[in-house]
């Protein structure tokens, strides 16, 4: 099976629903907190793992993220 994430304007939802219907696609809608986790699971895929970094540079980068 195949997936996609797909990012559409509200004005375009009742088409996609209406296409996914007839095709007979299950269509889920994603939250904002769920797009950033697939987001995130993706760039740790993607991520250099040879290279080591320390813990003070990960603790910096962290802190620039405002929650």
């Amino acid at each position: 099976m195949t997936s996609f994430l797909i990012n559409i304007d509200a004005d375009k939802v009742a088409n996609l629903k209406l296409l996914a219907k007839k095709l007979q696609i299950p269509l889920i809608k994603l939250s904002t907190v769920q797009k950033e986790d697939i987001g995130l699971a993706y760039l740790m895929q993607e991520a250099d793992r040879t290279k080591k970094v320390s813990k003070e540079k990960v603790l910096k980068k962290l802190n620039l993220i405002k929650f």
